[in-house]
């Protein structure tokens, strides 16, 4: 079998490093958001064997795992694994739907 590709969303990235920037000027520290990485990939890993682990949304064919106060939005395709969105969980869902198109 194949090694899962994982493609990261321009959006995804730019969340990441906002919620890593928010969490290194909040705590005058980095320990946290590399604490954050560290799950986050993780879970990717996790991801990569298990693509259906995540919750099913009702945005088909999006998924999320959550972890922290966050979770990862994604979808999986035969051997590609899409992450659409770092998502702050403590945020309105109908912002999510509209954050994905729908």
């Amino acid at each position: 079998m194949d090694e899962v590709k994982v493609i990261w969303t321009t959006l995804a990235r730019r969340e990441r490093d906002a919620i890593f920037d928010y969490w290194n000027m909040r705590n005058k520290s980095n320990h946290y958001s590399k604490k954050l990485n560290l799950i986050i990939y993780q879970k990717i890993d996790l991801l990569k064997s298990n693509p259906f682990i995540g919750i099913e949304t009702d945005f088909k064919p999006y998924r999320i795992l959550h972890f922290e106060n966050y979770g990862l939005v994604y979808r999986s395709e035969q051997e590609l694994l899409y992450i659409i969105s770092v998502w702050d969980n403590r945020q309105n869902p109908s912002k999510l739907k509209k954050l994905l198109g729908l």
